[in-house]
């Protein structure tokens, strides 16, 4: 007898440099599968010298392919907003640029609420002294970014961009 596959969702989050991005969503149980890539721009398969000018209007960004049945997107999201700043408009840390922003790229109508709603929570939560930034617009097409950027951390033996 066959066993049945789970069905699988995509999620896109853009929260500074997508190896760091990457590498917290790999470790999440239920997380099948990560690409980091370029998307919210204007330029078609853009390159990453291209997207570092800041003139494609891209950003870095991660493609999450997840299983629902193991972790919610809600639970993506509280891992979104832990590992970077939504309040630093176009930079995380020493990275600067629009590339670097943060934003949810959402696939279905049900992601568009849950990250309205997550980011209500953390306004409301106060926890933050800025007003949160992160752009919350639909998912455009994904450009993966060059097979050497893929795992970054993992093929250099890390697995967290933290020391």
């Amino acid at each position: 007898m066959d066993e049945e596959q789970p069905r699988l969702a995509t999620a896109t989050f853009a929260a500074g440099c997508f190896w760091g991005v990457e590498a917290s969503l790999r470790q999440v149980a239920g997380v099948r599968d990560t690409r980091v890539g370029y998307t919210g721009g204007t330029v078609q398969h853009p390159t990453y010298e291209e997207v570092c000018t800041g003139k494609t209007g891209h950003a870095e960004a991660v493609e999450v392919t997840y299983d629902p049945g193991t972790v919610s997107y809600e639970e993506l999201l509280g891992v979104f907003w832990k590992i970077h700043d939504p309040t630093t408009p176009d930079r995380q840390g020493w990275d600067v640029g629009s590339q670097y922003r943060s934003a949810i790229f959402y696939h279905t109508r049900e992601q568009e609420q849950a990250a309205h709603a997550s980011r209500r929570q953390r306004e409301q939560l106060g926890r933050y002294r800025r007003p949160i930034v992160t752009e919350i617009v639909p998912a455009v097409p994904f450009y993966p970014a060059e097979d050497y950027h893929q795992r970054y951390y993992e093929k250099q033996g890390r697995f967290s961009c933290r020391r």
